[in-house]
């Protein structure tokens, strides 16, 4: 058995974290159906903040991060910032 954290900001000030087991072999797609998250391939999934696929085998004590999609460019938004 493995220990996985599953970490997820569906909006601004709100966070969901869940700590779950799952058998040897389970994948990010596996994590994410035990908490009943979406795991489509759409989902802009991560484990410790780098980009992972629905597919890839989980390790004991890995942190699959579930990401929204981001509304505005980071660059065009700091630009609009300094010309303020």
């Amino acid at each position: 058995m493995i220990r996985v954290t599953l970490v997820s900001v569906p909006e601004p000030r709100k966070s969901e974290i869940h700590r779950i087991t799952l058998p040897l072999g389970a994948t990010v797609r596996d994590a994410l159906a035990a908490v009943g998250w979406p795991a489509t391939e759409a989902a802009l999934v991560g484990v410790f903040g780098e980009a992972a696929t629905l597919d890839r085998p989980l390790r004991d004590g890995d942190q699959v991060e579930s990401h929204r999609p981001l509304l505005l460019d980071p660059k065009a938004q700091r630009r609009a910032r300094a010309a303020r």
